[in-house]
């Protein structure tokens, strides 16, 4: 932990000791002034000055506490190192959720579209067969009772009523073009119940394809879950570990503080012990001074005048815009698949840690959906960082500017923040969490920026 505390430092006193001092010396000065000004000067009795060795015992006991604080540091530091790197899994493991939630979506509406063309397709297969029975019907009306011959149909009975051969010529002719007629009809029409079949068979084949796809989906939504599951009781867990350490560290630091204290106390005695003797000195050169004031002396002094830095420009107008949505949501809780390109919604199950933090009945904003709002005038973005990552020009870390999305993951992406420039980022963070500003973490950070704007 960075708090500087360790078994060879004593915090707290230093600082402490040599402000009372200070406040000590000034304090007798103006005892000093005053005394003088009305005529004499009246020096306080001596405190009580404790002896070397009560000074010493008392700071070899806050040492040893110290030491104590030290090492529960330590055991804290790693436990909350080995709980962010959980948390990242967590996150991970929720966005590879989020990633599934929308793939899964995506294809159930592929199966519903494929089931209104499969349907389309058999509503227009049924009514090509209606009209070729109808027309064959018609058909074996028109040849009852005739014979077939190569591609030419005739009735006996035309042909025996006719009253000469050129009648029988005329009725031939007539019966031939007619069957061609009905023949060339009903092909036309088998032609196409064959391609409206085709066009079944092609939809069925993708709705079965596209059922496929929504099962698979369906199960890597659950797997999903599963593995966040998991990810979410071994954190809880950490967690838990974590707590127990910071107690135990608050509890000892309770202890350094009262042994602190009465080591500022001993050493305070000490100073205002140190400053009366030192005052005996000091009474003899004030009135010195009022003697050389009463003489005609005098002293002057100046100031320096004071100097405003002035403020850097925007950046750029579009950036400021991106920057200025994002900030203006800082203190908005956290809900896990919250906000859009409005503002923040309400979160939505997880199964997990959002759940219990109960983010389906909070109005917010997850890491992915802060960015959409971010950017709604820039960019449509999906409410996933993987696809966030994937949405603009890619950029090394050390050309990354204000306005740049910076990405976190190495089994895969899980979270997504805004750069701001000068190592500050904003962020929705976790479960639990707000809108906030930190400093950049450059921990399992990717190694490069996704820019959309510039």
């Amino acid at each position: 932990m960075p708090d500087g505390r360790n078994g060879s430092q004593r915090p707290w006193g230093g600082y402490g000791a040599g402000l009372r001092r200070g406040v000590v010396v000034g304090a007798l000065a103006l005892v000093a002034l005053l005394g003088t000004a009305g005529g004499g000067l009246a020096v306080p009795p001596p405190p009580p000055n404790p002896s070397d060795s009560e000074l010493e015992a008392s700071r070899d006991h806050a040492n040893a506490r110290a030491g104590e604080v030290g090492e529960l540091t330590n055991q804290l530091a790693e436990a909350e190192s080995r709980l962010t790197a959980l948390q990242s899994e967590v996150e991970l493991k929720m966005e590879q959720a989020n990633k599934a939630r929308v793939d899964m979506q995506l294809a159930r509406d592929a199966a519903d579209q494929a089931e209104r063309d499969a349907a389309a397709a058999r509503t227009e297969a049924d009514a090509a067969a209606g009209a070729i029975e109808a027309a064959r019907a018609d058909l074996d009306q028109f040849v009852a009772g005739s014979y077939r011959q190569g591609s030419t149909i005739g009735s006996i009975g035309a042909y025996l009523g006719s009253d000469s051969p050129d009648d029988l010529l005329a009725r031939a002719q007539l019966l031939e073009a007619v069957s061609g007629s009905q023949l060339d009809a009903l092909e036309g029409m088998q032609r196409a119940q064959v391609e409206k079949s085709n066009k079944d068979a092609a939809a069925r084949e993708a709705l079965q394809l596209a059922q496929q796809r929504r099962t698979e989906a369906e199960q890597a939504k659950a797997a999903a879950d599963q593995a966040q599951t998991a990810a979410i009781e071994a954190q809880q867990g950490q967690a838990a570990r974590t707590s127990e350490i910071e107690a135990e560290k608050s509890r000892v630091e309770q202890l350094l503080y009262d042994a602190q204290s009465r080591v500022d106390g001993l050493e305070g005695q000490r100073a205002r012990y140190e400053d009366w003797l030192a005052q005996k000195e000091a009474e003899e050169a004030e009135r010195a001074r009022q003697a050389a004031l009463a003489a005609g002396s005098s002293g002057s002094g100046s100031s320096a005048p004071v100097t405003s830095r002035p403020s850097s420009a925007p950046a750029g107008a579009t950036v400021e815009a991106v920057i200025a949505r994002a900030m203006s949501q800082l203190g908005v809780q956290y809900a896990w698949g919250g906000g859009n390109a409005y503002g923040p919604t309400y979160g939505i199950r997880d199964g997990g840690v959002a759940d219990s933090y109960g983010d389906y009945n909070k109005i917010g904003f997850d890491c992915s959906g802060l960015m959409i709002y971010a950017f709604a005038g820039v960019k449509a973005l999906p409410h996933y960082s993987g696809y966030q990552y994937e949405a603009g020009y890619k950029v090394p870390l050390s050309q990354m500017r204000r306005g740049d999305m910076l990405f976190w993951g190495t089994g895969g992406i899980h979270h997504v923040a805004l750069y701001l420039g000068g190592g500050q980022m904003i962020e929705a963070p976790y479960s639990g969490g707000y809108v906030r500003v930190v400093p950049v973490r450059y921990g399992d950070i990717m190694p490069y920026a996704t820019r959309l704007i510039g």
